[in-house]
């Protein structure tokens, strides 16, 4: 039954999918839908406006209009379908969720130790942005505007020494496991990136081992699904951390020696 109450409204106009307010929803009735923040069902919110200090754009309102009443049986079994649908995985203590914090910030904004310093040159980070995994970042979030990605292969990261120098600088990172992550997700997040964010360049950076060489592939299709036509460099890296040639991929066969 529908009832003059208060309840959210969210102006599409102003949000930027950042998530922020996400985790604030203690009902779970807010999510992030195509690049928006969007009110799951009526029935779900409570009207009390806990998520509106965490909206930096100022799209959250309260207002009061027509509308179903708020079910707490409702909330607890959407709730409980939410449980359900996550990956069987064991909790992650600290719980709070990073895409809901996106970051930006000057590329040398790097933490140094004085001691270490005298004895060896520290290396400003190149980072300007937070968070940085594919599944985490908003396809709205403003430092993707206009982007050269650098998606990179979780591995990499480790692999290459010389990450934040040679290909990091000037560029907004992506990384990911391809093997371990859900592929078709990585494919829907990048298409939309695609649509939205005016993507002017790619480089794909990942490991010479067959799981790896899923990442361009799937940057690939998503480039396909979002109907763009965007400049793509590959770069593969070793297992013992060295940039490959052509030649030197196809010698190494995927094999991990």
């Amino acid at each position: 039954m529908k009832i003059m109450r208060k309840i959210i409204e969210i102006d599409e106009e102003l949000c930027d999918g950042c998530g922020q307010c996400v985790p604030s929803c203690a009902e779970g009735s807010l999510k992030i839908v195509d690049g928006k923040a969007k009110l799951m069902a009526d029935r779900l919110c409570d009207g009390l406006g806990a998520c509106l200090g965490e909206c930096p754009q100022g799209a959250l309102q309260i207002v009061e209009r027509e509308a179903e009443e708020f079910d707490e049986a409702a909330v607890e079994e959407y709730l409980a379908t939410q449980e359900e649908d996550k990956p069987d995985r064991p909790p992650f203590a600290g719980s709070g969720c990073p895409s809901a914090g996106v970051r930006m910030f000057a590329p040398a904004e790097a933490v140094r130790d004085s001691e270490k310093e005298a004895a060896a040159p520290a290396l400003d980070s190149a980072l300007t942005h937070w968070p940085i995994q594919i599944r985490l970042v908003p396809p709205t979030a403003p430092f993707l505007r206009d982007a050269h990605l650098l998606v990179l292969a979780d591995c990499g990261a480790v692999a290459y020494p010389d990450l934040h120098r040679d290909f990091l600088q000037g560029k907004v990172v992506l990384m990911g496991c391809p093997k371990f992550d859900d592929a078709e997700a990585y494919v829907e997040r990048f298409t939309e990136i695609f649509r939205h964010a005016g993507i002017r360049q790619i480089t794909s950076v990942y490991m010479e081992v067959p799981c790896c060489s899923a990442l361009p592939r799937i940057v690939q299709k998503a480039m396909e699904a979002s109907g763009k036509k965007i400049p793509m460099e590959e770069v593969v890296i070793g297992v013992r951390g060295q940039v490959l040639e052509p030649g030197d991929r196809k010698a190494a066969g995927g094999r991990i020696a």
